[in-house]
């Protein structure tokens, strides 16, 4: 297991670390919540101006930042689980019913709050935080990867595209298809059915993790949450370490080092 004091890693400009100090943590959920809350017209933690929930105590905080002046640039956090047999943890697990996985025999870990700050256009710290989660997930023999992955707006008829192509290629493997358990859903894979979206737009408007997720061989939930809260729509994310393409895999070694 990470020591979580000695772990980092650096490349060109950026080096990522776990959070060590409850202040590190702080810095996190500040970031949090400039990119989820700020601008947007969100009440609640605008006093203290941190996105803080009760999930932040049970994992591990990934803090990259930039070396030169130590700005931190991108954080999100890890819950490691020893199987499906303790999704019921999870942060997904208020929104989506996870029964479907709950026999997963591997281990998973949920990786959640990923944000990058809204004032940061450098593809190379996305770069880098997947070769830090990388690095995790071979050190700790993840089998599978999940979350929820956010569009950042309730808007869902700005996201047709993007949501057309999801139905059409990305559905989750029946087995591992996750069901309804949010108040609030969009079910866009009936919705859209037989639709084919316009794939440049589809893209444009993909969030860029989600299109991470898929680049590896992800799948998603055939419904959308509207997350009224933080005033998104999120689809649940998952990804088998084994199913990812030996070539993607090699790149991803390459950064993690």
């Amino acid at each position: 297991m990470f020591s979580l004091s000695k772990f980092s890693l650096a490349r060109g400009r950026y080096a990522a670390r776990f959070a060590v100090t409850p202040e590190d943590v702080q810095a996190a959920q500040a970031l949090r919540w400039r990119a989820f809350i700020a601008n947007r017209g969100r009440d609640g933690a605008a006093q203290a101006a941190l996105d803080v929930d009760a999930f932040d105590a049970d994992c591990r905080h990934v803090l990259v930042e930039e070396t030169g002046s130590g700005q931190l640039v991108c954080c999100f956090r890890l819950m490691p689980l020893e199987n499906g047999a303790e999704l019921e943890r999870s942060y997904s697990a208020q929104f989506y019913d996870l029964t479907p996985l709950s026999e997963y025999p591997g281990k998973m870990v949920e990786m959640g709050r990923f944000c990058i700050d809204p004032a940061c256009r450098d593809p190379d710290i996305l770069r880098l935080a997947w070769g830090a989660v990388t690095r995790f997930v071979d050190a700790e023999g993840i089998e599978m990867l999940f979350g929820c992955s956010s569009f950042l707006s309730t808007d869902f008829d700005s996201y047709t595209d993007t949501f057309a192509l999801l139905a059409e290629r990305h559905l989750a493997p029946r087995r591992w298809r996750v069901q309804v358990k949010a108040p609030k859903v969009i079910r866009y894979a009936r919705q859209l059915l037989g639709r084919k979206g316009d794939p440049k737009l589809a893209m444009l408007k993909m969030p860029p993790l989600l299109r991470s997720y898929l680049g590896m061989g992800g799948w998603v939930s055939d419904h959308a949450v509207v997350d009224e809260d933080l005033g998104t729509l999120h689809v649940f994310t998952g990804l088998e370490i084994g199913a990812i393409p030996p070539a993607r895999a090699r790149a991803l070694r390459l950064v993690a080092g």
